[in-house]
């Protein structure tokens, strides 16, 4: 026990008032401090508090006098060097022991009159205590003033102390002192909430260098991410470890700048913002404060989604709104000024560049660079897919005018047309790939509209390329439904021709070259089958079976040419045998299984197909054709191959 009382009680009243005033007087209870006037003596202070601070004197013994060697006794310090060390858990027990002297061993508290003068000594030292635990919190983010954890630790324990005392007085069911309860823990969550706002109201952090030149509300945003993350960083690395785990401190802190960062958020997103600093705010509010909290040491105490966002949906939406339309008109300009580029060069008669030999066009690499880092963008600064990709919704719109290019360059036919189409025909494909890769950049309906749009641009371009090769070999495909078809000459001039023809398809990239040579080797073969069913009549079994042979001779240098130049459709090949072996077979159950045959691989084989190719046949009678024909009736609904090509729709009887 301590053996006096430092300072007298006037001394340390008026100490007392003045912190009172000085450090928030207004954080106490209602008590009332008391009256300067009144005529308290020096040492009133000493004996009021002699029962804990004087030693009881030692006990008598019979044994011998202790001798000069035992040690002195130990020095107890005074309650003044008790609030010096910031021992401020030690000051609240003895403060708690005194109350309990003057109330707790009484049943009626009006007893403790006689004692007013020592209870009105005890309330001003509690209040001078509780000033002195407040100011510890204030400074809790400031180790270094505090004078390390350990004060913050004391003044911690000091008010889960009162709390106790409020409970302890709570079950009793007697009237307790004035103070009592004294909500010291709500003064502690109040005190450290209003820390958070003054710190983040004057924030103390240097901006880094690379951030000079923004905007007044960038800077300020700026700076209180920055002393948010400071002082979060602090709490877990000290605060943290001065409080019980079941205060869940960092918790408290988390909410508390939450809270106040969202308040001070709100009153800059009340005001109109310019796109730069709407776009900054978004960004803030949707990626870089989740992250910043999910990166602190107390991401494992709290669950940042429940935190909600900084900005209500009031405020965000008109944010959103002015930020995607912003957006969505930056891709609609830059994308026009991209088609208005290329439509330039091609009208003063540039052609495309070529890389490894084939010509190439920046469109659709520039169209897709951009589309896809606009969106991805907006994803992180509006914090949702749906609402970013609706930038694009303008995309159909720019593909049409696209289309509407092509379809100049086709249509005014100049030299640099068809070097311009062989590039587009990449870009078609490169737009494909990068909406098939993509999907999830688009709605539904401008995915599915854009495809369409590629599709026709596709064809057009094809069809284009493709037309010359036809009219060149427009003799040749008459020469097939001749009488003289079956001489090997006349299909050997056919290849030689198309052989040449193929050589100026060359130029686009290979994907698209090749698909572009199956097209053709499609066409060729749907006219040969075309000329080929509305050729001369074959009498006898002799000139049916010369007829296959022609045709499957036909059909393997057919396939050899288109293969050698890059087309590996062995389908087509398959086609002509097949109608060969229809040619070849006399008897007629073995016709019947090869039609069904044919008809089960290409459910597009008509009965207009099959008659045509049987009258061929002329040995063949009317009754025969049609049990032939009856075949595709029995096998029809069956399904057919799945994913069979079409190839019949498109030779016309």
């Amino acid at each position: 026990m301590l053996s006096k009382l430092c300072p007298c009680f006037p001394c340390r009243r008026r100490r007392a008032e003045e912190h009172s005033s000085e450090r928030g007087d207004h954080l106490l209870s209602k008590t009332t401090m008391r009256n300067k006037t009144d005529g308290v003596k020096q040492n009133c202070f000493l004996s009021m508090f002699s029962f804990c601070w004087t030693p009881k004197a030692p006990a008598a013994t019979d044994g011998p006098p202790p001798t000069e060697q035992e040690e002195p006794p130990k020095e107890i310090p005074t309650y003044e060097q008790i609030l010096q060390a910031k021992l401020y858990c030690e000051a609240g027990r003895l403060l708690i022991e005194r109350e309990e002297r003057l109330f707790g061993e009484i049943q009626d508290p009006e007893a403790a009159t006689g004692h007013q003068e020592e209870v009105t000594e005890l309330e001003v030292c509690r209040r001078e205590l509780l000033v002195l635990v407040l100011e510890t919190l204030r400074l809790s983010l400031k180790p270094v003033e505090v004078g390390g954890a350990a004060a913050l630790v004391s003044a911690v324990k000091a008010v889960e102390q009162e709390e106790a005392q409020d409970r302890l007085w709570g079950q009793r069911g007697r009237t307790p002192p004035a103070w009592r309860p004294c909500g010291w823990k709500e003064l502690h969550d109040s005190t450290l909430r209003d820390l958070v706002e003054e710190r983040m109201d004057s924030p103390s952090t240097v901006p880094p260098t690379n951030q000079v030149g923004q905007s007044s509300v960038q800077a300020d945003v700026c700076a209180m991410g920055r002393q948010l993350k400071e002082d979060l960083l602090q709490v877990a690395s000290v605060v943290r470890s001065c409080y019980p785990p079941e205060h869940n401190i960092g918790h408290l802190y988390v909410k508390a700048y939450h809270r106040t960062f969202s308040a001070r958020l709100r009153m800059i997103a009340d005001f109109g913002l310019e796109d730069k600093d709407c776009t900054f705010l978004l960004l803030w509010v949707n990626e870089n404060y989740p992250q910043e909290l999910q990166k602190t040491e107390l991401a494992g105490e709290m669950d940042v989604a429940a935190l909600g966002k900084l900005l209500p949906e009031e405020l965000l939406k008109p944010l959103e709104d002015q930020f995607l339309s912003g957006q969505q008109e930056e891709l609609t300009t830059f994308v026009g000024r991209i088609l208005e580029d290329a439509k330039d060069k091609w009208n003063k008669g540039e052609e495309p560049s070529r890389e490894d030999g084939f010509f190439v066009s920046p469109v659709s690499y520039d169209i897709i660079q951009l589309i896809n880092d606009k969106v991805t963008s907006a994803e992180k600064v509006v914090g949702d897919l749906q609402k970013a990709r609706t930038i694009t919704r303008q995309l159909n719109d720019l593909m049409q005018r696209f289309k509407i290019f092509q379809n100049d360059v086709i249509k005014q036919n100049k030299t640099s047309s068809r070097p311009v189409v062989k590039a587009h025909l990449g870009c078609i494909q490169q737009f494909r790939d990068f909406l098939n890769m993509k999907r999830h950049l688009f709605t539904e309906e401008v995915w599915d509209d854009c495809l369409h749009v590629l599709t026709d641009m596709k064809l057009s371009a094809q069809e284009y390329l493709l037309k010359p090769v036809h009219e060149v070999l427009k003799p040749e495909y008459r020469k097939l439904g001749t009488r003289d078809w079956l001489n090997k000459n006349l299909f050997i001039s056919l290849l030689h021709g198309l052989e040449e023809e193929l050589q100026g398809l060359q130029g686009s990239i290979g994907s698209c070259h090749q698909e572009l040579l199956r097209k053709l080797h499609q066409e060729v073969t749907v006219e040969y089958v075309r000329r080929l069913l509305k050729g001369a009549k074959l009498k006898d079994e002799g000139q049916q079976v010369k007829a296959c042979n022609t045709v499957r001779d036909n059909a393997e240098s057919l396939h050899e040419l288109f293969v050698k130049m890059g087309s590996e459709d062995v389908w087509l090949k398959d086609i002509l045998t097949k109608i060969a072996e229809v040619l070849r077979l006399q008897d007629l159950p073995a016709i019947q299984m090869q039609v069904a045959s044919l008809g089960t691989d290409y459910p597009d084989l008509s009965k207009n197909h099959v008659l045509a190719l049987l009258k061929l046949k002329t040995n063949l009678s009317n009754a025969d054709r049609r049990s032939v024909t009856d075949v595709l009736s029995d096998i029809g609904g069956s399904g057919g191959r799945e994913a069979a090509p079409t190839f019949f729709s498109e030779v016309r009887v």
